[in-house]
């Protein structure tokens, strides 16, 4: 409480004494009976005008709190709240005359995990506040009741519901007015302010956004990896807060276009028309589990001759339905690295948006997606096989080079170079093709944990293909595997290992290359054991299309035919000179030798 504050109440309280003093009627005496018996001391009651004064002195105090505080906005804190709605056919958004501010957000197409209506936000989860600064402080428009004008109105896009707040007190009026267009997953905002003469310190506005991140999935902590905020630079770059530190914070002080409270499936987001000035952003993962996470962030709005104009964008994570709402806003979904980001946002998405078209169960999908894919990559298969086959059958000559060279690992070595280079087999041809696939398995670990397409989609006993396929749960936990048996990646850890029995027998390898084959998919089993069902299904298929497919190539690729091909190529190359890059390895390989023996 100020100066000012404190002299007011003085002089009101002071005002109240006199009074009583002066003007209230006096309560009659007390009569005492001759018996000896105690009459209770009971007070005649009050005069009328005087219970009236006690009655009204709430409302007073209240009305000289408000005009301490609010000066000329004081009558604006006065009224009664009620609610107003927009609607269309993805979403209801609903408001509070009281602040003209968005209280709750349900969501049409999509349910909660547990079958009932998603709310994304309400105003228990969820407070947004505006601020102005003014010769009285900081004064927030949510402490303001405003009047409400609802209706529709043509636009260039089509007719949109718009709801228009109203508050005006003296020559100074506020106006909130939203729009919501049918199809659309954006609320757009245009706040105005005018009339306010010198009350105004400065012509920015505060927006204060806490959220308190409602639980919408089963497994709440999937969605905790998969929560964070993100926002975008003026400057058109995307950054965003930890996803792994329980506690993370950042003062933005650069232009920002948009700010969003990114979920594993779903996005609140804040988008400027032209830009934040600076943002506050902090994000708590709190320890219970009645929030997912806790995201704040203070963003300063600029007003442009008293106005400003943002959208808020309640909705899926959607790749494509992101792209299209403003520059970057794709980001919210995490798509992975770069090297493997470009698979999923060019081929993937598209794919998936293709197929989707013809097909409804998305078992049948990834089972297409995986059989274009493979197809598509057939020639690298083929290349890595034959690559593989040459090695097998050039094996005799590699063993009896180490043999002969047992106690001379460099020459050994040297001798191996000579050897390829003479029967024009590459050590590396049969494992490039293969590495070059490999952006499209590593495409897919980010994909499907993220994509909202596979979100309560069952197939098979799996009832979410976005989950775990729980399909044996165990009464105790084993540690880094957890309390249930997934049996899609049993599956597919089954399907490695076979896999892997048939590549060694191809490829007759030995020692531990021969084991690590083995080992891994064991490894992989512990890892994707609390991955969605989509994800161990995907690899299951791949690992058995790619058996079908070495299991044909097999049938059609004959060794002897490979040995006189290599035959072929010894004769050819007899006195082929070495290449550049078998000298340089064969002069590192001396030099390296060399070191060692002065060592």
């Amino acid at each position: 409480m100020d100066r000012n504050q404190a002299t007011g109440l003085i002089l009101f309280a002071a005002v109240i004494l006199v009074y009583s003093i002066f003007f209230a009627s006096t309560p009659e005496p007390q009569v005492q009976e001759p018996t000896g018996e105690v009459v209770s001391n009971v007070q005649e009651p009050q005069s009328s005008e005087s219970l009236d004064l006690v009655l009204e002195e709430p409302d007073s105090l209240q009305d000289l709190r408000a005009q301490v505080q609010f000066g000329v906005f004081a009558p604006l804190t006065r009224g009664k709240a009620s609610e107003v709605t927009l609607e269309n056919d993805k979403m209801i958004v609903t408001f509070s005359t009281k602040g003209a501010e968005i209280t709750q957000v349900i969501l049409k197409e999509f349910d909660s995990w547990d079958k009932t209506a998603l709310v994304l936000l309400d105003e228990n989860s969820s407070d947004i506040s505006y601020e102005i600064n003014t010769t009285k402080g900081p004064l927030s428009l949510n402490e303001f009741f405003f009047n409400a004008n609802t209706g529709t109105r043509a636009t260039e896009a089509g007719e949109v519901s718009f709801v228009e707040f109203t508050a005006q007190t003296g020559s100074a009026t506020i106006k909130r007015t939203y729009t919501l267009a049918a199809g659309s997953y954006l609320v757009d905002k245009n706040l105005e302010l005018s009339g306010f003469g010198s009350q105004l310190v400065d012509s920015n506005v505060n927006i204060l956004w806490d959220d308190r991140l409602k639980k919408h999935e089963e497994d709440i902590e999937e969605s905790r990896r998969k929560t964070n905020i993100n926002f975008y630079k003026s400057t058109g770059k995307h950054d965003y807060l930890s996803l792994t530190k329980e506690m993370a914070s950042e003062q933005v002080s650069e232009p920002l276009k948009w700010i969003g409270f990114s979920q594993r499936f779903f996005t609140s987001g804040i988008i400027a028309a032209n830009q934040f000035n600076s943002a506050n952003l902090e994000q708590v993962t709190p320890k219970d589990t009645l929030s997912v996470k806790n995201l704040k962030a203070s963003i300063s709005l600029p007003l442009e001759n008293g106005q400003a104009g943002l959208s808020y964008y309640f909705g899926p994570n959607n790749f494509k339905v992101l792209k299209s709402i403003t520059a970057g806003f794709e980001e919210n979904v995490d798509m992975g690295y770069v090297f493997v980001s470009w698979v999923n946002k060019y081929i993937i998405v598209n794919l998936f948006q293709f197929l989707e078209k013809y097909f409804s169960n998305y078992g049948i999908i990834i089972i297409l997606v995986v059989l274009i894919i493979k197809g598509f990559l057939f020639p690298l298969t083929y290349k890595s096989y034959v690559g593989m086959a040459k090695m097998r059958v050039i094996k005799p000559e590699i063993d009896e080079l180490k043999e002969k060279y047992k106690d001379d690992p460099t020459k050994q070595q040297q001798e191996q170079m000579k050897l390829f280079g003479q029967l024009g087999v590459s050590p590396i041809s049969g494992c490039l093709p293969m590495l070059l696939q490999m952006p499209f398995l590593f495409a897919m670990f980010f994909f499907f944990p993220n994509s909202i397409e596979m979100r309560q989609e069952s197939f098979l006993w799996a009832h979410d293909l976005s989950t775990y396929d729980a399909f044996i749960k165990l009464p105790f936990t084993i540690p880094f595997y957890g309390a249930h048996i997934s049996l899609f990646t049993l599956l597919m850890t089954v399907s490695q290992i076979a896999y892997t029995h048939f590549n060694n027998q191809l490829t007759a390898a030995q020692g531990p290359m021969k084991n690590l084959g083995y080992i891994m998919p064991i490894g992989f089993m512990f890892i994707l054991n609390s991955y969605p069902a989509a994800l161990s299904f995907y690899y299951f298929v791949s690992n058995m299309v790619t058996f079908g497919q070495q299991a044909l190539i097999k049938l059609f690729v004959d060794d002897k035919k490979i040995r006189e091909k290599i035959e072929a190529s010894k004769i050819k190359n007899a006195n082929k000179k070495k290449s550049k890059f078998q000298q340089k390895l064969e002069d590192a390989m001396k030099a390296a030798e060399a070191n060692k023996k002065k060592k």
